[in-house]
């Protein structure tokens, strides 16, 4: 129990970010989760999609500060590193 109303409020919102960053970080790790899988299964229109939505949402979480910016960094390098010695037309085509 809060002993200040500026405790409480603070209380109240400590809650609030942490229900919204267990989201974030939820399905960013899906989002990463799916990249990967779509890597493995080798469809190039697929993995293209789900390596950019992947990239998107960690840079997108760790700009909110939902994650750590250097998580976010290392993850999509090593995610890149990866699509790279799989897949490397993935990165290298230009089609829109």
């Amino acid at each position: 129990m809060a002993n200040t109303r500026q405790s409480g409020k603070r209380a109240r919102l400590a809650k609030k970010r942490n229900t919204r960053n267990t989201i974030v970080r939820s399905s960013t790790k899906t989002t990463f989760k799916s990249a990967l899988d779509a890597v493995k299964a080798g469809d190039i229109a697929g993995a293209k999609e789900a390596y950019m939505s992947a990239v998107k949402a960690l840079s997108k979480a760790a700009s909110k500060g939902s994650i750590p910016m250097g998580r976010a960094a290392r993850k999509i390098g090593r995610l890149t590193n990866f699509v790279k010695k799989m897949k490397p037309e993935i990165l290298t085509s230009k089609s829109k």
